[in-house]
């Protein structure tokens, strides 16, 4: 998996930054291997730069994502989630010898326009493997932007976005998720 070649985002456009989570149909962990996963990753980071959204935080999973994105462009969220939605589930499909599965339900999107809702959110998404039980640091997660950001963001942004408490976020993330789900290739 490509690094991510950006360096975050240290504020919010006036048309604000946007939240999304989108969910597997009944929440069936299609993507549970590591080339799966890889393959979800790949695709949203590919065609987040074709549709001209620049991802601030991301962080995949078996049965569901979430990705905080700032648009550089007039083209609607909804057009990259159809083309993510669509390529995902053709090549997931192909994999299972599954034409024409239904792959994903829908996807939930929030748009930040407050700093503090913004900055909370960074933290949540970044920190969602671990709040799901998968590793117990963030940056293990080969699946989301904590390595990343860890790596590429200045030490003051870090400790900032640390210290927004998402306990308190309200994100619709009904998922669960187990490191079972998880298999090797």
């Amino acid at each position: 998996m490509p690094d991510w070649p950006h360096s975050p985002c240290h504020r919010i456009t006036e048309r604000g930054a946007c939240m999304v989570t989108a969910g597997t149909y009944r929440k069936q962990p299609l993507f549970r291997s590591r080339s799966r996963l890889t393959l979800l990753c790949d695709a949203l980071l590919k065609l987040s730069l074709e549709h001209g959204w620049h991802l601030q935080a991301w962080a995949i999973f078996p049965n569901h994502y979430h990705f905080v994105a700032v648009p550089a462009a007039d083209e609607p969220l909804r057009t990259l989630i159809r083309h993510l939605h669509s390529a995902t589930a053709r090549g997931v499909n192909e994999v299972d010898h599954a034409a024409g599965r239904k792959v994903w339900f829908q996807y939930w999107e929030t748009n930040l326009t407050y700093q503090k809702s913004y900055l909370a959110r960074l933290h949540y998404v970044h920190d969602n493997a671990v709040r799901h039980g998968l590793v117990r640091l963030a940056s293990n997660y080969p699946w989301c932007s904590a390595g990343w950001f860890e790596r590429k963001a200045a030490p003051s942004f870090r400790k900032l976005v640390a210290s927004f408490p998402i306990d308190r976020v309200s994100v619709l993330d009904p998922f669960e998720v187990a490191v079972a789900d998880i298999v090797p290739d």
